[in-house]
């Protein structure tokens, strides 16, 4: 295996694995307090606003990260995450596990199908809804955002409210 330097407060450290970095979300100072590295191993599973368990990698909070977020999310077999948009950010998904249903737009009325192995780009604002097509096997995803505090800017979207206001009807 290649070993990469890592650096540390007392200089540099070959990293060959996670037994000779940083603890979880541990920041790697050099010398002078230039920021190294961070690693964050095995975080712990969160369910996030979006009702799906997430386990959060790289953010604001665990890695000091400023311009974007990185996390492993599980959609259940037969579950899906609730209605949302990320209110000014973009996200990213790369599905690694499963076949996704993702409903998205005005009242979630457009969709696309993804497998394992597709990215998936959602502008900011958009609503979107992913679902998992499989009632037996959970569907895994890495999901970066231009957002480092990933739960933030999570905003619920109800698409039937939606659906009326365009129609110009009141809410029930």
């Amino acid at each position: 295996m290649l070993a990469l330097p890592l650096i540390l407060a007392g200089g540099l450290t070959a990293a060959h694995d996670h037994e000779e970095a940083p603890a979880t979300g541990e920041y790697a100072q050099a010398a002078g307090g230039e920021q190294g590295i961070v690693v964050v191993s095995a975080p712990e599973e969160i369910v996030s606003r979006q009702r799906l368990p997430q386990f959060v990698g790289i953010s604001g909070a665990t890695a000091g990260a400023t311009g974007l977020s990185m996390n492993l999310v599980v959609i259940p077999p037969g579950a899906a995450a609730e209605p949302h948009t990320h209110s000014g950010y973009e996200s990213v998904v790369y599905l690694l596990e499963g076949r996704v249903e993702t409903r998205y737009g005005p009242g979630l009325k457009q969709s696309v199908i993804n497998e394992a192995g597709d990215f998936l780009f959602i502008p900011p604002n958009v609503p979107h809804q992913p679902v998992n097509l499989s009632d037996t096997e959970p569907a895994r995803a890495i999901v970066s955002r231009n957002d480092p505090n990933e739960q933030e800017h999570v905003i619920p979207y109800d698409p039937a409210a939606d659906a009326a206001a365009q129609a110009g009807s009141p809410t029930p």
